[in-house]
């Protein structure tokens, strides 16, 4: 997987980007900075901080900032209209969206500890999810893993038992993943977010099946690890 970094003004520490397509980009940065040093990175500041969620501390504000100064990147390096007017938005459910934006541009964002990702895409729709590899996600496998997909993690567990916990986190990132792509509320992660059999790999691809509104549809979720301790996987693909 080929990774090009940045050196223009809004260069970040770690920061990469991915061409996942002539209309897709993937974008990773690892967080250094502070909120106070972030705002200068951002177009239209004051119009930044009336979206700043009003409760987040200074580790929230830093993801909430450097996912915003990301997207802007993206946005640079996909040369799209209007890109200094674009604001990053948040539906009540949280579904980021670009405000100002020319039609059919979408964003995914997330973060987790001290990284940051975002796939921009023109035309198409799309899903990204970072994790920090822990032990939730395997304390809750029952809660959002079908029976198969159960199984299937408990033989993986039994034959690398020390990497239990990458495995069961990156089966939650990947239906994460796929969650975000459906863009749908209400969605049961452990009957409509379904995952196929692969081979556990540094990187790979997840087959997997979303089931909704009585139809179901196939897709691939693609993951590797940005660094040790996180897992990242990611799709994005022409809209349904």
């Amino acid at each position: 997987m080929t990774f090009f970094a940045s050196d223009d003004s809004l260069t970040m520490p770690l920061h990469f980007l991915q061409r996942l397509s002539p209309t897709a980009v993937l974008g990773l940065w690892q967080l250094t900075e502070t909120p106070a040093e972030l705002w200068p990175l951002l177009p239209q500041p004051d119009a930044y901080q009336a979206l700043l969620p009003a409760t987040a501390d200074a580790k929230r504000q830093a993801q909430w900032l450097g996912g915003r100064v990301l997207v802007h990147h993206l946005l640079a390096e996909m040369q799209a209209p209007l890109a200094a007017k674009v604001l990053v938005q948040n539906e009540a459910t949280g579904r980021p969206w670009l405000a100002g934006a020319e039609p059919g541009l979408t964003v995914s964002l997330s973060h987790s500890g001290t990284w940051v990702a975002a796939v921009l895409a023109q035309g198409s729709r799309a899903g990204v999810d970072v994790e920090e590899i822990r032990d939730k996600a395997h304390r809750l496998a029952s809660k959002f893993l079908a029976p198969d997909e159960w199984n299937a993690a408990q033989a993986v567990s039994q034959t690398d038992s020390t990497d239990a916990s990458a495995h069961y986190t990156l089966l939650w990132s990947a239906k994460e993943t796929l969650y975000k792509l459906a863009a749908q509320r209400g969605i049961i992660f452990k009957t409509q977010l379904l995952l196929g059999y692969f081979e556990p790999r540094e990187s790979g691809e997840i087959p997997a099946t979303l089931v909704l509104n009585g139809l179901q549809t196939r897709h691939c979720i693609c993951y590797y690890q940005p660094a040790p301790g996180y897992v990242l996987t990611y799709c994005h693909e022409p809209h349904a």
